[in-house]
């Protein structure tokens, strides 16, 4: 492929080399990882809430820009894991990682360096291939303390570039892009035009319903829940219609899904509806149903079914 239009940067000159390579964002939990690979994509692909780690195993977002395919791969943020769940999506990220052709540091410059971002620092390390910092929610931080936490970043590993941004608002964005887009080596895109992602469908529908559960619930439902979805029927009158399964360990968290006459469920229902069908670009029956399903955290066929590695140690 030497000829193309682009979705983003102008039009492609003809005969210029096309360019394509995997960049991994990687980061604490909640620096904004998903948001940006959403901005950078132009669309949804990966789900944003408040609560920590909801990103769990890698997901990859599809951009064109100028002559580049440029592949994110939104890796769940690193921390220090306690259970199994939080070892396989840590191994995840850095598996991840240890795949790009780029790495993309995201730290959250109003939390800077502290805790897991250090860590993160330090095991960057050893990694060989080439590396660049972002800091993001520069609009909330001091200049002054912006270039401070850049030069204390790069005094600890040696970035090849740094670029200061805001995911929300897409100030800086365009800068990142056009350093990625140059920077992937010369070769053919991996993925069709039109693609901007290579997650299937029913991971997704799944995906955008566990999104709008940790919203709905954030403060109540404790972190290990799970969406699968169990049933896609395309109808003959253009519809489709899904059924998910909402997991949760307890019968007391199956209450707080539920809410107080079905109404938490009917929300969360609605608002997975409502995106689904703007997604699609066609009318959805959704269904959900929530399950109790003791200590899941342990069950094989659960990470499997997330896209993680089930650690066997």
């Amino acid at each position: 492929m030497t000829d193309t239009e682009t979705h983003d940067g102008g039009e492609a000159t003809a005969n210029t080399p096309t360019r394509s390579g995997f960049v991994a964002l990687i980061g604490p939990t909640n620096a904004g990882k998903s948001t940006l690979v959403n901005r950078f994509v132009g669309a949804k692909v990966s789900i944003v809430s408040h609560k920590v780690q909801t990103t769990r195993a890698v997901m990859r977002g599809i951009a064109i820009h100028n002559n580049a395919q440029i592949v994110f791969m939104d890796t769940p943020g690193i921390f220090k894991p306690r259970r199994k769940l939080d070892r396989a999506m840590v191994t995840s990220a850095w598996g991840g990682a240890k795949d790009a052709d780029v790495i993309l540091l995201l730290i959250d410059s109003e939390r800077g360096l502290r805790g897991d971002a250090e860590a993160i620092l330090e095991a960057l390390k050893d990694v060989p291939q080439p590396k660049i910092l972002v800091l993001n929610k520069i609009d909330r931080v001091k200049h002054e303390d912006l270039f401070k936490l850049a030069q204390t970043a790069n005094e600890a590993v040696k970035f090849d570039r740094t670029f200061m941004i805001s995911a929300t608002t897409g100030s800086g964005c365009d800068d990142v892009m056009d350093y990625l887009a140059a920077a992937l080596p010369e070769g053919p895109w991996y993925y069709p035009e039109d693609q901007i992602s290579d997650l299937p469908m029913r991971q997704l529908a799944a995906e955008i319903t566990r999104e709008k559960l940790f919203l709905r619930l954030h403060q109540e439902l404790p972190y290990s829940s799970h969406v699968e979805t169990e049933k896609w029927e395309e109808r003959k009158d253009g519809s489709v219609r899904i059924e998910q399964v909402i997991y949760v360990e307890r019968d007391s968290q199956k209450k707080i899904v539920l809410g107080k006459n079905g109404e938490a469920i009917k929300s969360i229902s609605t608002a997975s509806r409502k995106e689904l069908t703007e997604i699609l670009e066609q009318p959805v029956h959704l269904f959900l149903f929530v399950k109790v399903r003791e200590n899941w955290g342990n069950d094989p066929e659960r990470f499997r079914e997330m896209g993680l590695e089930f650690p066997r140690d």
